[in-house]
């Protein structure tokens, strides 16, 4: 099935959990417009190549569009649309008052010079002017997009427009209005949510071990988060492949070789491992932070963890959610314990609006509040209704998205 297959069938499972009505639910299964875009870009050598590249603006109901733009190889329209329909559920999540957006370049940003990447990012920028902006459409950073490409991207947007906007993207630098707290905000609300968790389960961190699939902001980040917590962490990868270590690594160790090398190919700390094989690794947790469809129909029964944080978006397919559901193993879904990255986006975008700053103190205070508040309501959900935690986070998001819709009227 393709990615977005697998978001409308979550979708559609959720919708007879929370009684949506076939108007909303048509509605909600296309986004409410698409862009695609050739970008022709000037190489170093002076040869042109053309990029091509989308943004899905998927639902307006609840606020502005918001997500993230990717730059990746196999960045396609199927799966920014998929990306763009969980972003509006995540959004209604945790309350937040935005819609949802996704964006992206199919191209491997490793290939080009600094040079050619701030121009492709540039020629984004120019082409989505008309449909981008604080109270339309804010994009932010994803896979293998930075803080420094934001920038770029407002820069551009700003000069096209005639006058400073940093209220177009958010996971800017700070010194052009970027939040406290951004770049940790995804795996540190994470951990919020996973301590919520735990609490519940009456699992205690020191007795947790934990396998990290991706190294990215996300992974990488979590990791460590993880190991000050007290929890064990036994294996990490990258997408060159993955070190175990069944008594704990050294995290610190593992970042430090991954910054010196630039993989975790031949990392001393401990066994190599396959990413495929540190999924099914027998611990407390898995959290596959990496890119989407990883956990399959094919590998679902070989889980050995009592629990899967989804810290990537997508990275569990319908048919693995049942089949993991029917051994118990539970899933925090992406739509929930990723949601921190988006939180202080929109924590951002306030900041920009108001231009009234707050320190990473505040800005943690208020992601812990929501992401706590957010867990119980899903979990409370989960409880009431008999079903598994994704469905509980679609059924709330659902619920809000359709009060939102149904309040606007007809036209």
């Amino acid at each position: 099935m393709s990615v977005f297959a697998n978001a409308l069938q979550q979708l559609k499972i959720a919708a007879k959990q929370a009684g949506l009505s076939d108007e909303i639910l048509q509605r909600l299964q296309k986004p409410e417009r698409f862009f695609q875009f050739s970008l022709p870009l000037t190489m170093d050598d002076g040869s042109i190549k053309v990029f091509e590249a989308y943004r899905v603006q998927y639902s307006s109901a609840r606020g502005p569009y918001k997500g993230g733009l990717r730059f990746h190889p196999k960045t396609n329209l199927d799966e920014v649309k998929a990306l763009a329909f969980w972003m509006a559920i995540k959004c209604a999540v945790v309350g937040i008052p935005l819609g949802g957006a996704k964006g992206g370049i199919t191209v491997d940003p490793k290939k080009l010079s600094k040079g050619e990447l701030e121009r492709l990012s540039r020629a984004l920028a120019r082409q989505m002017v008309p449909f981008i902006g604080p109270q339309q459409d804010i994009p932010a950073p994803d896979v293998n997009t930075t803080p420094e490409i934001m920038g770029w991207i407002m820069d551009e947007y700003s000069r096209q427009i005639g006058r400073f906007e940093p209220g177009v993207v958010t996971g800017k630098p700070l010194n052009l209005g970027g939040s406290q707290g951004r770049v940790p905000a995804t795996a540190q609300g994470g951990l919020f949510v996973l301590l919520e968790l735990l609490s519940k389960l009456k699992l205690q961190p020191k007795r947790v071990t934990a396998a990290v699939q991706g190294m990215g902001n996300v992974g990488g980040i979590m990791a460590q988060l993880l190991h000050q917590t007290g929890i064990t962490v036994v294996a990490m990868s990258d997408s060159s492949g993955g070190v175990y270590n069944p008594q704990g690594l050294d995290v610190s160790a593992v970042e430090k070789y991954k910054k010196e090398y630039g993989s975790l190919k031949n990392c001393p700390a401990g066994m190599p491992i396959t990413n495929q094989k540190l999924l099914e690794l027998p611990v407390t947790l898995v959290i596959p932070a990496a890119l989407e469809n990883q956990i399959t129909k094919d590998n679902a029964t070989k889980i050995k963890a009592k629990v899967v944080l989804e810290m990537a978006n997508g990275p569990t397919t319908p048919e693995a959610d049942i089949k993991l559901a029917k051994r118990g193993v539970i899933v925090v879904p992406d739509v929930l314990s990723n949601a921190g990255g988006v939180t202080v986006s929109y924590f951002e975008l306030v900041q920009n609006l108001q231009q009234y700053y707050w320190d990473e103190g505040e800005v943690m205070v208020k992601l812990e509040k929501i992401m706590k508040q957010s867990f119980k309501q899903v979990w409370h959900r989960a409880e009431q209704l008999k079903i598994d935690l994704r469905t509980a986070a679609y059924v709330v998001a659902l619920e809000r998205i359709s009060q939102a819709l149904e309040a606007k009227g007809k036209y």
